[in-house]
């Protein structure tokens, strides 16, 4: 029973990360006059992360992430066999708030689906044009960052209770650097559910956003295990917060 609670959490929390964080900018980063701009969607997406972690981070310790679950597991910090579960809960919370964004946001006189649904991507489909080795530098170095990150927040020496806080701030300084590059994943759940909405170069270069996140979150675990020099650190799970 508890892990059915667990995966339903990580299930709420990406919903609540990809609808909050994407819906920002779908909808308001470029509201005529009031539009949040650039760091508004920062700021969303890392306020998203910081509510659910205080919401489920004692239920399923708050990863709503991929990257963060196999970083996790490299880091000593996270089960082998609560991988593949953790995941499919995330993707489909993405996919469910990515769906549910489609709904509302079409609702808008004008929307105009070609024009982009958040999602990830370089070359052509970059905000700012950058090339393939651009975007898999910096997708592979910010989730490596945010994982230290997390992994050091998280540490039982760590201050309590400013966990969520930290690793939402550094979400929030990850997007600030890397809109413009790569429209910023670090997530591959959330780089699915609007790429799947979308359709067309957004899902032909999904593999990226897979692939180098995963790879950050391993190299992540790994450094932090290295340099705090305790090989096992307590389990990121059902009894304490990832974010």
């Amino acid at each position: 029973m508890m892990n059915a609670k667990a995966y339903a959490a990580e299930a709420i929390g990406t919903f609540w990360l990809t609808f909050g964080g994407c819906g920002s900018a779908v909808i308001a980063a470029g509201f005529p006059q009031v539009g949040i701009g650039l760091l508004g969607v920062s700021l969303a997406f890392g306020l998203t992360l910081l509510t659910m972690a205080y919401a489920i981070g004692h239920i399923s310790g708050c990863h709503i992430n991929p990257a963060v679950t196999v970083g996790l597991f490299a880091g000593g910090r996270f089960p082998a066999g609560q991988i593949i579960p953790y995941i499919i809960a995330q993707v489909i919370g993405a996919i469910a708030a990515a769906a549910l964004l489609y709904v509302i946001a079409r609702g808008a006189p004008g929307f105009d689906l070609a024009k982009g649904f958040a999602t990830n991507g370089y070359g052509d489909h970059s905000p700012g044009h950058y090339d393939l080795i651009s975007a898999l530098c910096s997708e592979i170095v910010m989730t490596m960052v945010f994982l230290f990150v997390i992994m050091g927040a998280t540490h039982g020496k760590a201050p309590a209770g400013f966990a969520p806080v930290a690793i939402g701030l550094t979400l929030t300084i990850i997007h600030l650097v890397s809109i413009p590059i790569t429209n910023t994943s670090v997530n591959p759940a959330r780089s699915t559910g609007p790429a799947l909405i979308e359709g067309g170069a957004a899902l032909a270069q999904l593999w990226l956003f897979w692939i180098a996140p995963l790879i950050g979150g391993v190299l992540g675990g790994l450094l932090y295990r290295w340099l705090s020099g305790e090989p096992q650190g307590e389990v990121i799970g059902t009894d304490r917060p990832a974010a």
